[in-house]
């Protein structure tokens, strides 16, 4: 079977960004419903697999993964706590933020007027960037988010953005840390 999205998929995922089923882009849609066959998966994670790349098909998404040194892994472990934090601000700004949720950096900025918990999250994600208005921290923000992969801008008119996908690796990521009971109600002294 000739393999006709190999290159394309191959140059998106090993920058580590996500081919996702719901983004706004076609090229991206079309490599997913292809990498969504079963016998092409397979082709494909063989064939990734023995340049040490790993095909790896989650909930509406696929992406690369390698095995790491533990130096790779700290730093992984680093990136997994900047998403938490992230993760945290969005959810703060509306429960509902996931698969499919539309945003503008303005609806988040008419938050912070009433929300408090908001606004600190916001601070905290914005240390050492100095000079900027709000607008433009959340802007940043987004922009992160956007370079991984996990949103998408629909509409650049109104800036409206779309959660893709990949956001499930986020959720996924965070739903497998288990805190023991014993330990959550220890209060640290």
């Amino acid at each position: 079977m000739k393999h006709i999205y190999t290159a394309e998929i191959f140059d998106r995922l090993k920058r580590g960004q996500f081919i996702c089923a719901n983004s706004p882009d076609e090229d991206e849609r079309k490599w997913y419903d292809y990498l969504d066959q079963d016998e092409v998966f397979e082709a494909l994670y063989d064939y990734f697999d023995k340049i040490r790349y790993r095909l790896n098909k989650g909930d509406g998404y696929f992406y690369f993964s390698r095995p790491e040194t533990n130096a790779e892994l700290e730093r992984k472990i680093e990136k997994a706590y900047q998403w938490i934090d992230l993760l945290d601000f969005f959810k703060t700004y509306d429960t509902a933020f996931d698969t499919g949720f539309r945003f503008t950096p303005a609806e988040i900025h008419n938050q912070l007027k009433n929300n408090a918990d908001l606004k600190s999250k916001l601070i905290d994600l914005s240390k050492g960037k100095s000079g900027k208005n709000r607008l433009e921290l959340i802007r940043d923000i987004i922009k992160r988010l956007q370079n991984e992969g996990f949103v998408a801008l629909e509409n650049e008119d109104d800036e409206t953005y779309k959660v893709l996908t990949s956001f499930r690796y986020l959720t996924d990521l965070i739903e497998q840390i288990n805190i023991p009971q014993d330990i959550e109600d220890e209060i640290p002294e």
